[in-house]
């Protein structure tokens, strides 16, 4: 029996490349859903909090893999991204019509703090004034809560630096 896929995978071709970077989204995920972010970090326990905080670890990673020069990987990230973001949203009961809707600005949402995440690691912006307008959404929060989001990603932003490549397209984290 399992040499029927196998045939039918050479038959039409090679299978889904983005099926490698799967435990790398699914460590994105992993480290999104952490409770420290909901708890001391204060981000909302909510559909948009839990979007919003895999939106700040996705960033730090397909920023990293920009700076390796892993482009095709990080367009199938971001592919693998959206089809589960396509897929929360139908089960959430948002039909055909609409989701394409919502897809659209997840995507521009992330494109847009990609750009900020940018800014605050590697150039002159502030991340605590990134993390206010695009994790909270200008939402009032405590300074500490904001520092303690803004010291684990800045810790998850250093040992991103120290993975190679491969480790990082494997799904290590750090």
């Amino acid at each position: 029996m399992s040499s029927i896929p196998s045939f039918l995978q050479r038959l039409l071709g090679r299978s889904d490349p983005r099926e490698g970077l799967r435990p790398l989204y699914h460590a994105v995920v992993g480290e999104g859903r952490q409770p420290h972010w909901y708890l001391d970090g204060a981000v909302p326990d909510s559909l948009d909090g839990r979007f919003d905080m895999i939106v700040a670890i996705l960033a730090q990673v397909l920023i990293r893999l920009e700076q390796q020069g892993a482009t095709q990987e990080s367009a199938w990230l971001t592919e693998l991204f959206v089809d589960d973001m396509d897929g929360q949203l139908r089960q959430e009961g948002i039909g055909d019509v609409v989701v394409g809707k919502h897809i659209g600005k997840m995507v521009s949402a992330l494109g847009g703090r990609i750009s900020a995440y940018r800014d605050a690691l590697t150039g002159g912006a502030k991340l605590d004034a990134v993390l206010r307008r695009n994790l909270y959404r200008g939402a009032a929060v405590t300074d500490a809560a904001v520092a303690h989001v803004e010291g684990a990603l800045r810790q998850r932003w250093v040992r991103l630096s120290c993975i190679t490549r491969d480790a990082l397209l494997a799904g290590d984290l750090g």
